[in-house]
């Protein structure tokens, strides 16, 4: 049986806050819990654990019941990773693989209160949807998707903000030209940076340049969780997430304390990536977070005697979706100018003409816009309506 949400849960109702005696299910204790190919991420806010001994006590309880009960499934837990909250809803104690250690609580930097009137229903206040770009692998053109879904958006009149959740591979900083700018933080918040119609943000720009970043998961967790929290976005019609390839924490840190409106999935036509494809959306539907749709990138090459040329097998992607049951919001081709613009740091370039390019980008961004609309309504239980008179 494999470990599931539902699984983490039975665990939960078999330990009881310390002071109103009840289990934590019971009581909602649990803010927000995620499970993704054996690793477990929870945010608690339990009544009883206000001090650092009664925080400690229950942390190792929960370990013990989520580990026991995910042996029983026969599914054992590989990591856990626990927040708690206190009552205006601030990390006051994380605990990681071992709760009997000190987890730097209370050491490290605080995320700022929230303006609980401000906040939306995303998880970050003012930004009304955001969507996260994934991809089974890496190399498959995840980033060059999400930075022109980001800049294609802004370009129809929306609000938009980019963010790299790729800690480990930042591509923003080339691909929106940030080179020559410097970041700019006021007071205990991060200003994005403004480029092509988009409000961006990246840890390419928080770090030395060119420093590899050797981080262990809690590190790249609380990096993503600054990123999102701490950066002032302002008010957002949409933020865009460019995610690390694979299924790893930081997907998992991202569906823990975000709220999404879905996920792009990003895939090249061949077998060996559709198979990586497949286990990224298997993923999201893991962590709660719908697919809205699957993008084909390089998808065939147009050469210089105009024929198209289907390198890698066109049309793979979307047969993948419609195995899926996932929509197949479109085909990007393998275009020298879409390469050019990207390394430049210039993707508004991608839209400036007439060109086939820039009308089959567009043309994504429209079925994107599409499948979150009707994802809305699905949401609120809302539908077309049809009269007949």
């Amino acid at each position: 049986m494999p470990l599931t949400k539902d699984v983490i849960l039975e665990a939960l109702d078999t330990v009881e806050d310390p002071d109103v005696r009840r289990s934590l299910t019971s009581i909602g204790a649990i803010k927000r819990s995620a499970v993704c190919d054996g690793h477990v991420a929870l945010t608690i806010f339990a009544p009883g654990a206000v001090s650092k001994f009664a925080r400690q006590s229950l942390a190792k309880q929960i370990d013990v019941a989520v580990r026991e009960r995910a042996q029983e499934a026969g599914d054992p837990v590989k990591s856990l990773q626990m927040e708690f909250l206190d009552a205006a809803g601030d990390v006051v104690a994380t605990f990681g693989q071992s709760p009997n250690e000190d987890d730097a609580q209370g050491k490290q930097p605080q995320p700022p209160k929230r303006d609980a009137a401000a906040a939306t229903n995303s998880g970050i206040p003012g930004v009304s949807r955001i969507i996260a770009v994934g991809a089974g692998k890496g190399g498959v053109g995840k980033s060059t998707i999400a930075v022109n879904l980001a800049v294609g958006l802004a370009r129809k009149g929306h609000a938009v903000g980019l963010m790299d959740g790729d800690i480990y591979g930042p591509s923003l900083p080339t691909m929106m030209g940030l080179d020559a700018l410097e970041p700019v933080v006021l007071g205990n918040r991060i200003q994005p940076f403004f480029v092509h119609g988009v409000k961006c943000m990246t840890i390419g720009k928080l770090v030395e340049r060119d420093k590899p970043l050797i981080w262990r998961g809690p590190m790249a967790h609380g990096a993503f969780k600054q990123l999102a929290e701490q950066t002032e976005w302002g008010e957002l019609d949409y933020l865009i997430i460019d995610l690390p390839p694979g299924t790893g924490d930081v997907s998992l840190t991202m569906s823990q304390i975000l709220h999404l409106d879905g996920a792009v999935i990003v895939c090249t036509p061949q077998k060996v990536a559709q198979d990586d494809a497949v286990r990224a959306a298997k993923m999201f539907e893991q962590l709660g977070i719908g697919v809205l749709g699957v993008v084909e990138n390089m998808s065939y090459f147009i050469g210089d005697d105009g024929k198209e040329y289907d390198l890698f097998g066109r049309g793979g992607a979307e047969r993948m979706a419609q195995r899926l049951g996932t929509p197949y919001l479109g085909a990007a081709p393998i275009n020298m100018a879409l390469r050019a613009n990207g390394d430049s740091g210039e993707p508004s370039k991608n839209f400036d003409d007439d060109s086939q390019l820039a009308k089959e980008l567009m043309a994504i961004v429209d079925q994107l816009e599409n499948q979150v609309a009707l994802s809305s309504m699905k949401r609120s239980g809302q539908g077309p309506t049809l009269s007949v008179h």
